[in-house]
Formats: structure tokens, sequence, C-alpha cells
């Protein structure tokens, strides 16, 4: 398994209704999160377009997309870009044996 960090970039104008689907969102990643598959996730909050930073673990990109594919925020197409790259961590809390 693989660590693969995905941004969204929301789409402009959307903050009512991603408050509108949070509830259920949150519920598709806390799903994930007891599954192993989400390690990490939350807004980014800087100067730039708003935007979250999600952590997964997965076989491949291709199925770290397919994680994700489910979330309402995604689904209602408040998300309107999604990168998706593998990420090694060699330091800290997320590094080790799962890292390949």
């Amino acid at each position: 398994m693989a660590i693969f960090a995905i941004t969204y970039t929301y789409a402009a104008d959307s903050a009512s209704q991603r408050d509108q689907y949070r509830p259920e969102h949150r519920e598709h990643l806390t799903e994930l999160a007891k599954r192993d598959q989400l390690l990490l996730s939350g807004p980014i909050n800087d100067d730039g377009p708003p935007a979250a930073l999600l952590i997964v673990r997965a076989g491949d990109a291709s199925e770290a997309e397919r994680l994700l594919a489910e979330d309402p925020f995604q689904r209602e197409g408040l998300v309107a870009e999604i990168g998706v790259r593998a990420w090694e961590p060699v330091l800290g809390s997320l590094s080790g044996p799962f890292v390949s």
C-alpha cells in the first residue's frame, strides 16, 4: 500500500452548499477512516482558493481516487479540481512499514 496526498479545490461560490453537505461528507470520510484508508483530512487555511487536503492509503492512484469518488462534495459538484500525488513520508507518525 502507498500513501497519496489528495487536494480538493472547491468550486467557486460553493461555501453554502458545502455547509449543507458537510455532515454527509464527514460521515463518508469517517467510514474511510474506520477502514484505515483515510489517514488525515482537513481544510487548507491560507489566502488561496478554498481547498482541502486528504491523506489516504491505497494500492495506486486510481484506487485513491475511487475512495473519494462517492464523497458528497464530489457527487454534488462542489469540487472543481482534484489533485492526486503519491507521497512517501520518511519521518514522523505516518512513516512506517505501510509505506512502500
